[in-house]
């Protein structure tokens, strides 16, 4: 049954974003490990358009934030206004109060609108003047971002990227993709409404399957080794954090439940490993933050990185 909800997730979501069905896998991979989704690449390449078709296929809240240089803290978590009517003070909730929020150009935005995303993205939960306010336990953001040469970018800084579990660059489609596209708008077929395939206790529901997915002691110490391995080598000014390592662990899980498996395989870690580490590690000589690792550096540090001996499948 959740193999079959997975394929309907998918597939919902090709409907607007064609040609990469790997790149959508990815998406519903964070969906399910319960992460944040960090979305870059240039403009026009669809990067709104597959963090919408996402949302639009839960039966859930939703709020798109388009995030300016004028945007407020405010607008993001609430405020506290008085009421001369009444004579009291009252909490207006921001935006972020919702299951599933798309942060739209989230580097367009100044550092203090940011900054206002860290708690609710860490603890699921937002402070408006001294009040605590739980968020929903569905609660995922998904962000899309400029590259950082864009004009009107504002860097995103180490903490803030830390905070997603995956960071992915969706590219320019193939020749074969793009045709299809001016075909689709030519016949009028291009705006398809995506409607709901699957509900918000199904999601959790699959996020406490995905918890219970076996990983070995051989496992956990071979992405120890990864992500360790990323301090230790002095071309890396910053190497990856410990939340790396959770993060990495939780989408090898996540690929083991949707590839139909209790357990987690080397091939889960080392096939999701690039989009958890490289937007957690600045290369010396590339510029200081902003500039962080490219695919192919992770993927010589897992190929570094020996199996450990004796690994089964529990």
């Amino acid at each position: 049954m959740s193999k079959e909800i997975i394929d309907n997730i998918i597939s919902n979501i090709e409907k607007k974003y064609i040609g990469k069905r790997d790149t959508a896998q990815k998406v519903v991979a964070v969906l399910l490990a319960g992460g944040h989704l960090l979305i870059e690449d240039v403009p026009g390449v669809g990067k709104t358009t597959l963090a919408k078709s996402l949302a639009d296929s839960i039966d859930c809240g939703f709020t798109r934030i388009q995030f300016t240089p004028d945007t407020l803290p405010s607008d993001v978590v609430g405020m506290t206004i008085y009421n001369m009517s009444t004579g009291k003070f009252e909490t207006i909730q921001g935006a972020i109060m919702n299951n599933i929020i798309m942060a739209d150009e989230i580097n367009r935005t100044s550092p203090k609108t940011q900054a206002s995303l860290l708690e609710a993205m860490e603890e699921k939960q937002v402070t408006i003047d001294g009040n605590t306010f739980d968020l929903p336990e569905l609660f995922m953001v998904i962000a899309t971002e400029n590259c950082v040469e864009s004009s009107g970018t504002y860097v995103l800084p180490e903490a803030q990227l830390d905070r997603f579990m995956i960071r992915i660059s969706l590219g320019y489609p193939d020749r074969k993709t793009e045709l299809r596209m001016i075909d689709l708008q030519l016949k009028n077929n291009y705006d398809i409404k995506v409607s709901p395939v699957v509900t918000e206790k199904d999601i959790l529901d699959m996020r406490k399957n995905v918890e219970s997915v076996t990983v070995s002691t051989h496992i956990r110490e071979y992405v120890t080794d990864i992500v360790r391995k990323t301090r230790e080598n002095e071309r890396i000014i910053l190497g990856a954090s410990p939340r790396a390592s959770l993060n990495l662990i939780k989408m090898a899980q996540a690929y083991a439940y949707m590839d139909g498996r209790d357990y987690v395989i080397p091939d889960d870690v080392k096939y999701i490993a690039p989009d958890v580490l490289t937007h957690r590690m600045i290369l010396r000589g590339m510029g200081g933050v902003g500039n962080t690792a490219d695919y192919e550096y992770v993927k010589e540090i897992t190929d570094s990185v020996d199996i450990p001996d004796g690994l089964d499948r529990k």
